[in-house]
């Protein structure tokens, strides 16, 4: 079987890693109860900045982000490895930019992903991202982020959403916890 994820909030918790990296840099205390109840991807309403400023925050502090302690969700390489050992592709299609690819890569092996460089896709906009999900003939895919799930929507591929706190709307098969997938895919199979 040939299996599709995004990386960040579908494998790693990267924007509870980046808010809190916030909280440090802005010396605040914004309550992690707030970040949890967000309806929406971005974080910089809960630190009282504008879109724009947002934005900015954003770029200046994605080295850090994308490439300190940023931890993968419980059970994710663990599941990946197995998925591996069983003999199944595995693809990483994520739109992290071309200047961050390389690194992201190895990032990933470096926290023990199974990580085949020619399955790894990075460096798109979301409407490329989806085409290339479309061009690999997945059997299943992952993700968190709601504009790439429905687009998919009506693809000949099993769509799995990665619970998160601005996805609760979607009616797509979801994943809470790494640990349930293969329980999860016994399921799909009946």
């Amino acid at each position: 079987m040939k299996f599709g994820f995004d990386i960040d909030d579908t494998l790693i918790n990267l924007r509870e890693h980046a808010f809190q990296l916030y909280n440090t840099k802005l010396n605040r205390t914004v309550a992690v109860d707030l970040f949890h109840a967000l309806d929406k991807v971005e974080i910089h309403e809960l630190f009282d900045m504008t879109a724009e400023q947002g934005s900015q925050m954003w770029n200046r502090s994605l080295e850090e982000i994308y490439f300190t302690s940023c931890p993968p969700y419980p059970d994710a390489v663990e599941t990946l490895q197995r998925l591996d050992k069983e003999g199944h592709e595995i693809y990483y299609i994520t739109a992290r930019p071309d200047v961050h690819g390389k690194r992201t890569i190895d990032w990933m092996i470096e926290n023990g992903f199974p990580v085949n460089r020619d399955r790894f896709y990075y460096g798109m906009k979301d409407e490329d991202k989806v085409n290339i999900i479309k061009d690999l003939n997945l059997d299943y895919y992952f993700d968190d982020k709601p504009a790439v799930l429905e687009t998919l929507r009506n693809q000949p591929i099993k769509l799995f959403a990665k619970s998160q706190s601005y996805n609760r709307h979607l009616d797509f098969p979801r994943i809470t916890d790494w640990s349930e997938l293969f329980s999860l895919l016994i399921g799909e199979k009946k």
